[in-house]
């Protein structure tokens, strides 16, 4: 598994990374269960996730104990709380796993050093936090003005995969939809 984040590395940094084998072994490879924890809510962000195999649930509870999904994200992508992880502070978050996952964890200290000794590892970083906050803004500015059923529309063409990897009650937290009007509206088309 290791491979995947190699490949991932270098497909973001180039070949030509003197540093490549300090840099894998700084991470520790996860492997999970489904409905696995990594991150509560309350609890300080320690790790920034690379997923090698596997899908994890970003989410909050709301006043009434409800889940609200703010993302999905699968495999060859990064995950953290990002605003604990720099801070130290408690995270507003919960970081799920949605199924069995493979999974590669750095802790701060090592990020943090990665970024000090291997300059190219910043970039690793800024693209990181660039695709979180893009994401992030799309999803926020696309979903507000999208109706429920435009939503289901949006996520057939830009993210269909999850519509077969996921559960109805799980799409339906991340589209802010009611999972009842999610299958109505869903059966219709």
């Amino acid at each position: 598994m290791i491979e995947v984040l190699k490949q991932h590395i270098t497909n973001r940094l180039g070949n030509d990374l003197d540093n490549l084998d300090m840099v894998l072994s700084s991470f520790k490879h996860i492997k999970t269960k489904r409905n696995q924890h990594l991150l509560q809510q309350g609890d300080v962000c320690k790790y920034v996730y690379f997923i090698a195999k596997g899908c994890l649930q970003v989410y909050v509870y709301d006043k009434d104990f409800n889940e609200t999904t703010r993302d999905i994200i699968i495999e060859d992508n990064w995950c953290s709380e990002l605003l604990s992880f720099g801070s130290g502070k408690p995270a507003l978050e919960n970081i799920r796993t949605v199924e069995p996952c493979e999974l590669f964890a750095i802790d701060k200290p090592t990020f943090q050093k990665l970024m000090e000794t291997v300059p190219q590892f910043d970039k690793v970083y800024k693209q990181i936090l660039e695709a979180s906050y893009a994401n992030s803004v799309y999803r926020i500015n696309t979903f507000v003005s999208l109706t429920a059923l435009d939503r289901i529309k949006w996520l057939m063409e830009y993210r269909p995969m999850l519509m077969t990897r996921l559960s109805s009650k799980l799409i339906a937290s991340y589209l802010g939809i009611n999972k009842d009007v999610f299958s109505r509206l869903k059966a219709k088309l």
